[in-house]
């Protein structure tokens, strides 16, 4: 039996979540599965992916092709270069002690590298609402400057009338 680690959709429309899953080459694509490796969820930034490396890495070893997805997922959690690093030692061309040291620091600059993309994006919406907060106080200050410059020269226009007619009656008092 030829078995594929592929994706099953999930989720409503337009908001897909994917279970990552091992099955039979020739079940349908969210039919029958050996084993759930994992869940990918797209829709956040970046995309969550949660996978059971052990199990993944049993099922790369053994044989499982991968979709052109599921080998990306699985490249990106290290799955693939796990599987790289152990084929070496089994050619003789690097120990347990090597895989473990390259492995582990790979991991933390793939970690380095996320952390970095999330401050990055928090940092750029923090700025995005700091720039609308402040054009959102310039609008204010601009239609507060404009409803005081409509209403002051109807004040200025009735002192002006009033003063007139002050005038007029002086005027005619003094006659």
């Amino acid at each position: 039996m030829a078995t594929r680690i592929r994706l099953q959709r999930h989720g409503k429309k337009g908001k897909a979540v994917f279970h990552v899953v091992v099955a039979d080459s020739r079940a349908k694509r969210d039919g029958k599965f050996i084993e759930k490796l994992g869940v990918y969820n797209p829709n956040t930034n970046p995309a969550t992916i949660d996978i059971n490396f052990d199990s993944a890495l049993n099922w790369v070893r053994t044989g499982a092709e991968t979709t052109d997805t599921a080998r990306a997922i699985l490249s990106y959690k290290g799955v693939l270069y796990k599987n790289h690093l152990l084929n070496g030692v089994k050619k003789g061309a690097l120990t347990e002690a090597d895989v473990e040291t390259k492995f582990a620091a790979w991991l933390s600059e793939k970690d380095n590298k996320i952390n970095s993309k999330k401050d990055g994006l928090a940092k750029s919406a923090a700025t995005l609402k700091a720039e609308a907060l402040k054009a959102e106080v310039e609008a204010k200050e601009a239609k507060a400057k404009a409803i005081e410059a409509k209403n002051t020269p109807a004040v200025e226009e009735e002192v002006a009338e009033e003063t007139a007619s002050e005038e007029t009656n002086e005027e005619t008092s003094a006659e």
